[in-house]
Order: C-alpha cells, then structure tokens, then sequence
C-alpha cells in the first residue's frame, strides 16, 4: 500500500518486493555503520534541506563523513575530464575564493575538473563534498580514492546508490541533479558540447539554481560548452567575486589576503612587493623588482615550492 501510495508502477513495485526477499536489513546497517556511512531517508533530520527543495529528490542518500549546517552555502563546480591548464588554473583561483568566503565546494570526483576542484579546496582549507554514481564502497575512477579519504576527513562523499553499486554510465546523469540539488548555484569550467557538465547545468536550471560559466577561447573545444551556456544566459564568471556577488555573499579581499604574506629573505619580499593574484609574465616581474632575470627565476622557483607562488608557462601569480 506504500508502495502504491508513493505513485510507482506495477513493474517497480515488483522489484522492490522481490529484492525485500534477498536483502537483510539488519544485516545491510551493519555494513554501513562499519564504514562509517549514514543512510538518510528524505524525510529524516539530517536530510539536506536544500536537496529535499529540487523535484525528484533520491528516496534515501548514503553520506560518508558528514553534512553539517554551513553546507548549506554551497557551490557546485563542474566540468570536462579534458581540463588544459587554463582551465586547472581558473578552478584553483575561483575555488580559492569560494573557500575563503566560507563556500563549500561540490563536485562529482570525476577526473578533470571535478578532482580539481575537489584538491582546491582542500589545499586551501575548505570544506568538499563529492557526489559519487556508485556506491560508496565503488570509488570511481579508482586513482581517486586517496581524495576520497581526504574528502571524508574535510566533507562528506554523497551518493544515492546502495553498498556493492557499480560505476555504471547510465548511473551518473541522475547524480548531477543531486550535485546542483545540493548547491546554491553551478559553475561550469571547461566543457565541449557532449559534457556532462552541461547535463548539471540542465539540472540546475531545472531546480531553480543560478547557473553560471568561464568563458574560453574559440578555438578550445573545452570551452565549446561553457561559451555556448553564457550565450543561453548563464551568467558570465571571470572572478570569484562575479560569484559571490550573485549569490549576496560577503566577500573577503583575496588581495589583501595575498598581501598578508610575509618573508624574511628581501629578494622574495621585493617580489612579492610586484606580484598579485593576477598572472604577471617573468619579464614584467623582473623590470618592476628592477632585479636580474636570472635571480627573479631561481627565486619564484623557490617560492614556488614553499607555495608562496604559483606558475602557468612563464607566468607567475600569488598562491592565494
């Protein structure tokens, strides 16, 4: 009679009653409570709120780590398995300052993009949750399950499916819509036409939640995608505060953050004194420090590896 009260059809009533034959409740918590994961019914208190708003919500979601309150200022960051380095640098500044602002990251661990973001933010301190099309047992791809362990630690790995669920394909375009359905908003970074982040983007439009995208040349095919999203309205991103100001989040200056940074070698401190979180070519840095190219190199390499700066080619920022 739940059953039919629910409104399913007769074939999915019949599965379920004959997989009730098979499954030992009981035995199926144990599993969960041995690896640490909690089973949340959509009508239980630790269900998130946000999720429970979006039409089709999963019946029950499996979470590993933990969803707390603060979640609730999230942002999904999505994208091609393909990324090229404008787009790894793009997800690090962008994802930087959402964790800054206090945003929660989410994303689906895919390779590209999705890892990026999800080792952004735990790089800068931030919290991640990572949407999984698997159980939770079934980490996919399975290079990522290190991050996965780090995300537990740090968030919360989320997924939909059963213990013993494998990463089938048909699996993960019904995942995107709990990505979106558990942010404030999407932000599409990198994506050809095929991409299933735009998939994620169709979901959030869906769902009431801003979609957003970085542009990219015309030549990318990674950036096929997010341009086509700005031309249908998404709103255009080329900093974190376009964000954050969408969503009425107050911001924290990610300059004056830079420039909080302090050294006590003056070579490295006179570089500083040039540098700032936009990208500065090697030359431009030398001529404004008035000091040798040779030394300017030998000494970002340095502060490179202390991570007090980051490099693209022979362009050099500060590791916000």
């Amino acid at each position: 009679m739940e059953l039919k009260a629910a409104e399913m059809d007769d074939k999915s009533i019949g599965i379920i009653l004959k997989a009730r034959k098979s499954i030992n409740p009981h035995l199926e918590l144990e599993k969960l409570e041995s690896r640490g994961i909690k089973p949340y019914a959509y009508d239980s208190p630790g269900y998130p709120r946000l999720l429970s708003y979006v039409p089709n919500p999963p019946v029950v979601i499996y979470v590993q780590g933990d969803i707390v309150q603060e979640d609730e200022c999230s942002v999904a960051v999505v994208g091609t398995r393909k990324a090229t380095a404008y787009g790894r640098e793009v997800v690090s500044r962008i994802v930087t300052g959402l964790v800054m602002n206090g945003v929660t990251v989410v994303s689906g661990l895919a390779r590209g993009i999705d890892s990026y973001a999800h080792r952004a933010a735990l790089e800068a301190g931030g919290r991640t949750i990572a949407v999984l099309g698997s159980g939770l047992d079934q980490v996919y791809p399975w290079e990522n399950k290190k991050l996965a362990d780090d995300i537990v630690r740090s968030g919360a790995l989320v997924s939909e499916y059963p213990l013993g669920t494998r990463p089938e394909a048909r699996n993960f375009p019904p995942r995107n819509r709990i990505i979106t359905g558990l942010s404030l908003a999407v932000v599409v970074i990198e994506a050809d036409m095929k991409s299933g982040a735009l998939i994620s983007a169709g979901f959030a439009a869906q769902q009431g939640r801003e979609v957003m995208a970085v542009p990219g040349s015309i030549l990318s095919p990674t950036s096929a995608g997010t341009n086509y999203l700005i031309q249908q309205g998404a709103k255009l991103v080329s900093r974190v505060e376009d964000i954050l100001e969408e969503l009425d989040i107050d911001r924290v200056s990610l300059e004056s953050n830079s420039r909080s940074i302090v050294t006590d070698d003056p070579t490295e401190q006179a570089l500083l004194d040039v540098l700032g979180t936009e990208p500065k070519h090697i030359d431009d840095i030398a001529f404004e420090s008035n000091m040798p190219i040779a030394v300017v190199s030998a000494t970002l390499t340095m502060m490179e590896i202390k991570g007090i700066v980051r490099s693209n080619g022979m362009f050099y920022s500060l590791a916000t």
